[in-house]
């Protein structure tokens, strides 16, 4: 009987693990960096920094086939600073949410990233990296970004591919009560691939909180087209455009556009090179100064494969603004990981290794 007991239970998991299927996954990266006009005194500075490449992190994810070709699926990731062990705020903040998947698309609710971040970030040159691209915030340096949201609370996200053409729309609900408007988040995106060609455009609108005294609520409205052509099996370009425009409870507008272009070579099989160019024109911002600054950022890259998850890799930039304005590589010095600039350039390098499980 004990036996009957013990050979019933090995096949009811066995038959679990068939239909469902849970993932841990992560990346690790460090690297050091330097980068001169750190401070005030135009002092350099050298530091080991999490996620040159791209930003650390850990996560869970499931699929359980409910069968008909529905499935039901969830993903919970975290992510975290190398260079102390703390965690990049909350314990699951880029990804929280559950749904259902099928022929129709991926439909979740949560916290997730957005579809403007889905859509357009696969179209930066330097994929993903938190440091050394203003694909998804502007120099930032003093607090200006001009860019997008990377992901929404309470949030609902659909997702569906249809041949050459994808689908998406994401909404965060703002939960004030009394108004379905205030802090509500919006974002849609279509896309399109053929061959060496694809493309993408997307919209994004996020709302702030009413203003009892006047009746008026921020908004911030952001639009976004990516294109890419890969002229061989090693060889392609990406390029974008963002259009930035802010509308304050009170004040003048803040309106910026983004450009950025690059080229991704895989020189040999371990071997990819990467050059990019972005740059912003900022016509009215929160700063007087940032309209006079049209700051650019040169960035050059190099990854060498150690095996098919780890590598290596450096990556250098220069940024340069006009008028004697300051410019950053980055955002800013805080948690975001960047370094404040405090003069009209800066150069970094950075060099570091990433593993992926």
């Amino acid at each position: 009987m004990k036996k009957s007991l013990i050979a019933l239970a090995a096949m009811a998991a066995g038959a679990a693990q068939a239909q469902t299927n849970v993932t841990l996954y992560g990346l690790v990266d460090t690297g050091v960096e330097y980068a001169n006009h750190a401070n005030a005194a135009g002092n350099s500075v050298m530091r080991v920094t999490s996620g040159g490449q791209n930003t650390s992190r850990f996560g869970f994810r499931g699929v359980e086939d409910l069968g008909g070709g529905l499935k039901a699926v969830f993903n919970l990731e975290g992510g975290f600073f190398t260079d102390t062990g703390t965690m990049d705020g909350a314990l699951f903040r880029r990804q929280a949410n559950v749904g259902l998947q099928g022929g129709f698309g991926r439909l979740v609710a949560g916290r997730s990233y957005t579809t403007v971040y889905d859509f357009i970030l696969p179209f930066d040159p330097m994929g993903y990296a938190p440091l050394y691209s203003w694909a998804t915030t502007g120099s930032g340096t003093n607090g200006s970004k001009y860019g997008m949201t990377t992901g929404f609370d309470n949030i609902l996200k659909y997702q569906g591919q249809f041949g050459g053409v994808k689908v998406g729309a994401s909404y965060g609900f703002g939960e004030v009560a009394g108004s379905t408007s205030d802090n509500a988040k919006a974002a849609f995106g279509l896309g399109y691939g053929t061959g060496p060609f694809s493309m993408a455009a997307t919209a994004e609108r996020v709302n702030g909180t009413t203003v009892a005294a006047s009746g008026t609520r921020a908004k911030t409205s952001v639009y976004h087209l990516g294109a890419g052509y890969k002229f061989s099996r090693d060889v392609g370009v990406k390029a974008g455009y963002r259009n930035y425009r802010q509308t304050p409870a009170a004040g003048a507008d803040v309106r910026a556009d983004t450009y950025w272009a690059g080229v991704n070579y895989q020189a040999t099989p371990l071997v990819e090179v990467t050059g990019a160019i972005y740059h912003q024109n900022i016509k009215a911002g929160a700063r007087a100064s940032d309209t006079l600054a049209d700051p650019t950022m040169y960035v050059l890259r190099a990854k060498y494969a150690l095996s098919k998850r780890t590598f290596l890799y450096a990556s250098a930039a220069h940024a340069k603004a006009k008028n004697g304005q300051v410019a950053g590589l980055t955002r800013d010095n805080t948690a975001d990981g960047g370094v404040t600039g405090f003069a009209d350039s800066q150069t970094g390098m950075i060099v570091g290794i990433q593993h992926r499980f």
